[in-house]
């Protein structure tokens, strides 16, 4: 019996979607309780028993292996992106195994290895219709509270989600690498919406999880020269090891733009991938690129940023965002279970959920060398 001081009641509630109505597990636990990670409030977070979630005739429920903490977590751990309003148990880059089937659910069954893409899209609308799903008019995402929605996510003993988004993992490829394929997922979209051609260049700007992933993508899709770009050189060293051709760092290594036009015979990268979002990073893409290039913008911290208009205009470059995925899933399992995309170097830590709390301080803090943490409640 749990006590009531370990119990965040207003989550009875709030756990369940209102479709939920139809239990689906198949061994019910002694108690209506499972434990999650709670954002009670900004830059507060415990580990305590919620509602044991319930599934709707559509979804599944998944007793949850492995959840990485993501960069928007953490954004939305200080309350700076708008988009994790507490309570909330945040998490959407997740795997596990499935423990219950929703009665209109058809190919999946209990037993099953899965992740799932961390947007809830609704299958129905225009933008699903042609198969931008990540462009969904009711569009959702797991662990995001805004106002407009609240929506659970997977820092959790157990969640649910609709089976359309599910995708079943081959028994190679373990739980912790499975809870990358979201975020691989990401730099592969970034990656099939920019044209290439034999022998082109791209710079990464960032080298990050999401830069390390795009970078490697990128080298998947034919890029024959990747220069990565980052103020911090133990990252550039482990995008070396993952494919980058070259390396730069801007506060030793003087004008980026100089130094790609030196690899490019004086034209400038064919694409750049800014995978940070910050002002200074994306003029350093703009910047690098050859007249007619493309810049594909990845990263989002900041809400806006200066736009140089002559030299896009001048210079006819183009400039488009990429958000989430679109089909891509997948794709990336297979480039994870093969091993052409490797997350090793980018894992840092595989915690128990217990300490979840701890290690959100410690990656708000900035702690160094920390890159890709992966919570699991089975540790």
């Amino acid at each position: 019996m749990h006590s009531p001081d370990t119990r965040y009641s207003i989550l009875d509630t709030l756990w369940v979607q209102p479709s939920q109505v139809l239990p689906s597990r198949q061994n019910p636990p002694s108690s209506p309780f499972v434990k999650a990670l709670l954002l009670t409030e900004y830059k507060k977070m415990a580990y305590v028993d919620v509602a044991d979630p319930v599934c709707g005739p559509d979804d599944v429920l998944i007793q949850v292996r492995a959840c990485g903490i993501c960069g928007s977590d953490i954004h939305g751990y200080d309350g700076s992106t708008g988009r994790r309003i507490p309570p909330l148990v945040m998490g959407h880059e997740a795997a596990g195994v499935i423990t219950g089937v929703g009665a209109a659910v058809k190919g999946f069954a209990s037993g099953d290895r899965v992740t799932f893409d961390s947007t809830v899209f609704c299958g129905e609308c225009v933008h699903c219709r042609r198969g931008d799903v990540n462009l969904c008019d009711n569009r959702q995402v797991l662990g995001v509270s805004c106002g407009d929605y609240r929506r659970h996510g997977a820092f959790a003993e157990f969640v649910t989600v609709p089976a359309r988004i599910l995708h079943k993992l081959p028994a190679e490829l373990g739980f912790a690498e499975a809870a990358m394929i979201e975020a691989v997922s990401v730099g592969v979209h970034a990656v099939r919406l920019t044209p290439v051609a034999p022998g082109d260049t791209a710079v990464v700007v960032g080298t990050g999880m999401i830069g390390l992933l795009t970078l490697q993508a990128a080298k998947i899709a034919g890029f024959a020269q990747l220069i990565a770009v980052d103020t911090e050189d133990a990252r550039l060293s482990v995008a070396m090891e993952l494919g980058a051709t070259h390396s730069f760092n801007p506060k030793t290594g003087g004008d980026l733009t100089e130094f790609v036009k030196s690899l490019t015979k004086g034209q400038g990268a064919d694409a750049a991938f800014e995978c940070v979002g910050l002002n200074a990073t994306v003029l350093s893409a703009i910047h690098a690129v050859r007249k007619g290039g493309t810049v594909t913008l990845v990263g989002n911290l900041t809400p806006k940023t200066e736009l140089p208009l002559q030299m896009v205009v001048t210079r006819q470059l183009r400039l488009q965002g990429s958000c989430a995925s679109a089909g891509e899933i997948p794709r990336c399992i297979e480039l994870l279970a093969t091993k052409q995309i490797k997350v090793d170097k980018i894992i840092s830590a595989v915690a128990p959920l217990a300490q979840g709390a701890e290690w959100f301080a410690k990656l708000y803090a900035g702690a160094p060398g920390v890159m890709k943490v992966i919570l699991s409640p089975q540790v």
